[in-house]
C-alpha cells in the first residue's frame, strides 16, 4: 500500500468516524431535548428583561424590515427594548431608523464608523436588560425565536443561546424591486444552512459551539461584566467571544427550533470574500487560543471542534493536491501523445477523445474503483453525508423531501469551499489581512 492509499484511507476514516460521532451524539440527546421542553414551558411564567442591538452600515435597503420583525417578537413589550446603532452609515439607514422611534421601546443612535463590534459593545455598555442579543441589519427572525431560546439560561452556567440560521429567499429583489429567484449559489447556502442547524445542535450538546452568530445570538449581560465586550477579533467578533466564553468554562447552548432568517451572497465573488474572511477569521481564533488545543480543560472544544477542523483543513490541500498533480500527470501524458504523432493525429483514430481521455480515466478507475477499503470508507461516508443532508432539511423545514438544494449542495460544494479555505491559509501564512467586504 503506497503513501497516498494510506493518507486517503486515514481522512476518509476520519471523516466517518467524526459523522457517526455527531449522528450518535444527535440521537442520545433526544431525551435531553424532551427535558428542555418541558423548562420551557415552566420558564414562560419568569421572563428576563431583554434588549436587542442592531448594528447596522449601510443597510437602508434592510433595516426597516430587521427592526419590524423585532417589533412582532412574542415576548412583553415592557421587557423588550431595541438599539439601532448606525455605525457612520452613508446612505440614508439612519434616517429609515429613526422612524421606529415612534414606538417606545426602540432607540436610534449614531456613532462614527467603528466596525461592527464597536456598535455592538455601545449597546452593551448602554443596556441594563438581564439579557442582551444582536440581530444583523440584513437578517430577520420568527416570533417565536426569543421565546424559545430565553429558557436554556435556567442553567446558571449557560452565558449564550445561538439560533437556528436559515437562509432568506423572500427578501432580495433587484433594481426594479422585483423578486430575485434564488441562484444556484444560494440554493447551495440553503442546504448548506440547513446542515448547520443540525451541527450546532449536536455541537452544543457536547459544550462545543465556536461561533455565537450575529443575526440574533443572545448573551446574559454578566458575562461581559467577567470577560470583556467584543473584540476586532480579525473582523470575526462572533468567533472570537464564542472561544472566549467557553475558555472561561462557560457553556453556550443552541435552539434548533429559533428560526432567524439572513439573505445570503448571489455571486460567486460575494460568496468566496464572505467565506474567505470566515475562514481566515476561524483560522487565526484557532491560532489566538492554541492552548486549547488538546487540553482537557477545555472540554470538546480543545479536543474535537480545534483538532478536526484542523484536519479538515489539511485534508483539503491533501486532496487538492492530489488531484492536481495527477490531473497534471494526466495532462503530460496527453502532451506527449500529441508530440508522438504530430498535430496531424489529432484527427485520426489514434488519437480520438477517448484515446485523449484514456490516462486521466485509467488513473481514476485504478486509483479509486481498486482500492477496496477507500471504496468502502468512501461510500459510507457518502451515505452518512446524505443522511445527515437529509435529517437538517427535516429539522429546518420540517420536509426531507428530495430538492434542488440538496442536488446542488452534494454536486457542488466540495469543489467550491477548497477555493476560500485555500485563500484564507494563504492569507494566514502571508499575514495578509482579509477586509470585511
Amino acid at each position: 500500500m503506497d503513501f497516498p492509499t494510506i493518507i486517503l484511507d486515514i481522512s476518509l476514516f476520519c471523516g466517518l468516524y467524526f459523522q457517526i460521532f455527531l449522528l450518535v451524539t444527535f440521537f442520545d440527546g433526544e431525551e435531553k431535548e424532551k427535558k428542555e421542553k418541558t423548562a420551557n414551558i415552566a420558564m414562560k411564567k419568569v421572563l428576563p428583561t431583554v434588549s436587542i442591538i442592531v448594528p447596522c452600515f449601510n443597510e437602508a435597503r434592510t433595516v426597516k424590515k430587521t427592526v419590524m420583525s423585532l417589533l412582532g417578537l412574542d415576548y412583553p413589550k415592557d421587557k423588550l427594548s431595541i438599539l439601532v446603532v448606525d455605525d457612520g452609515s452613508t446612505d440614508n439607514t439612519y434616517a429609515i431608523a429613526r422612524t421606529f422611534t415612534r414606538f417606545k421601546n426602540v432607540r436610534v443612535v449614531r456613532q462614527e464608523n467603528g466596525g461592527k463590534y464597536t456598535a455592538m459593545n455601545y449597546g452593551i455598555r448602554q443596556s441594563t436588560a438581564d439579557v442582551v442579543g444582536c440581530l444583523d441589519a440584513d437578517s430577520t427572525v420568527d416570533p417565536q425565536a426569543l421565546i424559545r431560546m430565553i429558557p436554556f439560561f435556567n442553567d446558571t452556567k449557560v452565558m449564550a443561546v445561538t439560533p437556528a440560521m436559515r437562509v432568506d429567499t423572500n427578501s432580495q429583489k433587484d433594481k426594479d424591486g422585483q423578486l430575485k429567484k434564488p441562484t444556484i449559489l444560494q440554493h447551495i447556502q440553503r442546504a448548506e444552512y440547513n446542515v448547520g442547524i443540525f451541527t450546532k445542535r449536536v455541537y452544543a450538546m457536547m459544550d462545543a459551539i465556536h461561533v455565537t452568530p450575529g443575526p440574533f445570538s443572545i448573551f446574559r449581560r454578566e458575562i461581559f461584566d467577567k470577560i470583556g465586550l467584543f473584540k476586532h477579533a480579525h473582523n470575526t467578533e462572533d468567533m472570537e467571544i464564542a472561544f472566549r466564553i467557553q475558555s472561561h468554562g462557560y457553556r453556550i447552548a443552541n435552539c434548533h427550533n429559533a428560526f432567524v432568517y439572513t439573505i445570503t451572497p448571489d455571486t460567486l465573488n460575494k460568496l468566496y470574500r464572505q467565506r474567505t474572511r470566515w475562514s481566515y477569521g476561524f483560522i487565526k481564533n484557532l491560532i489566538d487560543y492554541r492552548r486549547c488545543l488538546f487540553n482537557k480543560k477545555y472540554g470538546n472544544m480543545g479536543m474535537l471542534t480545534m483538532p478536526f477542523a484542523i484536519l479538515g483543513i489539511g485534508f483539503v490541500f491533501y486532496f487538492v493536491g492530489l488531484f492536481l498533480y495527477h490531473g497534471g500527470v494526466s495532462l503530460y501524458n496527453m502532451y506527449e501523445r500529441v508530440s508522438t504523432v504530430g498535430m496531424v493525429g489529432l484527427t485520426s483514430s489514434h488519437l480520438s477523445l477517448a484515446s485523449v481521455s484514456t490516462s486521466f480515466t485509467e488513473y481514476f478507475h485504478n486509483f479509486y474503483f481498486g482500492l477496496g477499503m477507500s471504496t468502502m470508507l468512501g461510500l459510507m461516508l457518502l451515505a452518512t453525508t446524505i443522511y445527515i443532508v437529509f435529517k437538517s432539511k427535516k429539522m429546518a423545514e420540517g420536509s426531507a423531501k428530495l430538492s434542488r438544494d440538496i442536488v446542488y449542495f452534494l454536486c457542488f460544494y466540495s469543489l467550491l469551499a477548497p477555493i476560500w479555505i485555500g485563500k484564507s491559509v494563504y492569507n494566514v501564512v502571508l499575514s495578509k489581512k482579509t477586509p470585511w467586504r
